[in-house]
């Protein structure tokens, strides 16, 4: 359902900066005139920003937070934070979301690691080929350079 409005009447009523204003509002605030890249943009963004809050949490295999986490785990809890569920596992996550080109990537999008078929590693994609993930026991939640050719992208939607 979206809102209909007769612009040119509405314009002689009420002015044009008081119609920008009904715009803006109606779409930052009415849930039907939201679409869907706009929704999914919102909430990977604050998924993303969650997960760099995590920097410097330890890595430990199976957790899902809130201050230790494996790499799909700190997924999860980014995006339930945002709002947004996803399936436990990285290659689970990998089958829920959309895939989107390299080109199209976007903050906040997944970055999945593969090995033949297989996907072994997700992150949450940082901008100028950057993650933020949870790589490996030892070591601690961090932002890092994307090492490997062998990547796909998944937004959540």
């Amino acid at each position: 359902m979206s809102a209909q409005v007769h612009v040119p009447s509405l314009l002689a009523r009420v002015g044009t900066a008081s119609v920008l204003t009904f715009a803006v509002t109606a779409t930052m605030m009415a849930p039907g005139l939201v679409n869907d890249a706009e929704a999914a943009t919102a909430h990977s963004t604050k998924a993303l920003k969650v997960a760099a809050s995590k920097k410097g949490a330890p890595y430990k295999y199976g957790a899902a937070g809130p201050s230790r986490f494996d790499c799909s785990g700190l997924t999860v809890y980014s995006f339930k934070k945002a709002g947004k569920k996803l399936p436990r596992t990285a290659q689970q996550q990998y089958n829920k979301t959309s895939k989107v080109a390299k080109s199209k990537r976007k903050q906040g999008d997944l970055v999945f690691f593969h090995s033949g078929r297989s996907v072994y590693h997700v992150g949450i994609y940082a901008g100028n080929g950057k993650i933020w993930h949870s790589p490996k026991s030892g070591d601690v939640v961090r932002l890092a350079k994307i090492w490997s050719k062998s990547v796909s992208y998944g937004r959540v939607r």
